[in-house]
């Protein structure tokens, strides 16, 4: 696995507020994780040529190795404006961006461009899933089951 000398950087272009809103759950997970993660809130009476200027204007501004970009909506317009903001090779571009995604990227930044999109993929797929309703409140009593009660505390 190769391992970059300086860690990726990672840009969350969305609808506002949700890049924001990513950026500051990354926060509350990695106090100290602020550094090198981005975000742009698209305003909807903001035009795509503007947002794109912004978004170049915050990317010149961090340092780093390459550039994760994450998007909220495939061919929405903060998708396009990312697609026109990459370039392929130091940057790349994710879209379909959660929360356990967003995560992974953290957690991995230091990895070479290439194998940090494979994490966000496969972070972002793997934390979606049905979970089992497993609360005593909501479970079938059967025959073999003590009659006491049992309280969520």
């Amino acid at each position: 696995m190769h391992r970059n000398a300086s860690p990726n950087r990672i840009f969350i272009i969305a609808h506002a507020p949700l890049a924001h809103a990513l950026r500051q759950c990354v926060l509350h997970v990695f106090p100290d994780g602020g550094e090198g993660v981005m975000a742009l809130d698209v305003q909807p009476n903001v035009s795509p040529e503007e947002t794109l200027a912004s978004a170049r204007i915050i990317l010149q501004q961090q340092r780093g190795g390459g550039t994760l970009v994450l998007t909220d909506v495939f061919g929405a317009t903060p998708c396009n404006v990312a697609q026109r903001l990459v370039d392929g090779v130091r940057s790349k571009l994710v879209t379909g961006v959660n929360l356990p995604m967003l995560l992974r990227t953290v957690t991995y930044r230091h990895e070479a461009l290439d194998a940090l999109v494979a994490r966000a993929v496969v972070g972002g797929t793997q934390g979606v899933m049905q979970v089992a309703i497993t609360a005593p409140q909501n479970q079938t009593r059967r025959k073999h089951d003590p009659e006491e009660h049992n309280h969520q505390q």
